[in-house]
């Protein structure tokens, strides 16, 4: 008895797989083409149903694969081209040591690109424009210490530091400096406008600089300071309700009359 029902149970199973196998043979035929596009994996499947057996076994007679999904990802502005300092600088222009030299003009072609600012450094190129803002606004040929030359080397400092910031705004040390740069040369603008002003309005126009003027009075609010205000504020608007009260009162009290002042001579002389 076990053991035909052991047999039975044999053969269901091997009929089973035989039906599988008869059946992924048919689909092979049928099988989509698979598709890759952006990463994204999809593949369709598809096969007619030949009997309720069959399908029993691959369920669905078609079905597709979900794609994978691509989430949007932020969109970065890009940054606004800011113009430097340095591109009014022509690349033939010679170099500041060489520029006094004759013999430079008339050298070759491979050795002039060695002199000129075509291969020039960052730092070659920053101390040539540094040299012609202060030939802008410098007293006389030998001026190196006044305050015009002064600003002129600190707006030059600024404006790098300003490039180099637009490309690197995590820089901290560099943007401490420029505010350092721009606070001294706030200082010496000051002075320059109270003791000559002709020399300020010169300077501000050669080398583009707007000047703001300050505040008159400013302050940083903090908490204690802002509390203590207020307290202020209150305590005087308590004042000047108890003066307004008193000269109610005061108005309000008639005035002695002639009389009483004849009567109290009276009583004095009795």
């Amino acid at each position: 008895m076990l053991s035909s029902m052991a047999l039975r149970s044999a053969l269901k199973s091997t009929s089973v797989v035989l039906r599988e196998c008869g059946v992924l043979s048919r689909l092979k035929g049928t099988c989509a083409s698979l598709q890759l596009k952006h990463g994204a994996f999809t593949s369709v499947i598809t096969g007619p149903s030949h009997s309720n057996n069959e399908t029993a076994l691959t369920g669905i007679g078609s079905f597709t694969i979900q794609s994978v999904r691509n989430y949007a990802r932020v969109i970065r502005k890009k940054k606004p081209v800011m113009n430097s300092q340095l591109s009014d600088l022509p690349p033939t222009m010679l170099k500041m040591e060489y520029a006094a030299v004759p013999l430079a003009q008339t050298a070759d072609d491979l050795v002039k690109r060695l002199l000129t600012l075509e291969l020039a450094s960052h730092s070659e190129k920053l101390k040539l424009k540094t040299e012609q803002l202060i030939a802008k606004v410098q007293r006389d040929e030998a001026d190196r210490s006044s305050t015009e030359v002064k600003v002129a080397i600190l707006t030059s400092k600024i404006r790098n530091y300003q490039e180099h910031l637009h490309k690197h705004t995590k820089d901290k040390a560099n943007k401490r400096w420029m505010l350092m740069a721009i606070d001294r040369r706030k200082k010496l603008l000051k002075h320059l406008r109270v003791t000559r002003y002709d020399a300020f309005e010169h300077v501000c126009q050669q080398l583009g600089i707007t000047y703001t003027f300050p505040p008159e009075y400013y302050r940083h609010a903090t908490r204690r300071w802002l509390a203590k205000k207020a307290l202020c504020i209150k305590v005087f608007k308590e004042v000047q309700k108890q003066k307004l009260e008193q000269r109610k009162k005061i108005k309000q009290t008639p005035p002695p009359t002639l009389a009483e002042p004849a009567r109290t001579a009276a009583t004095g002389t009795q």
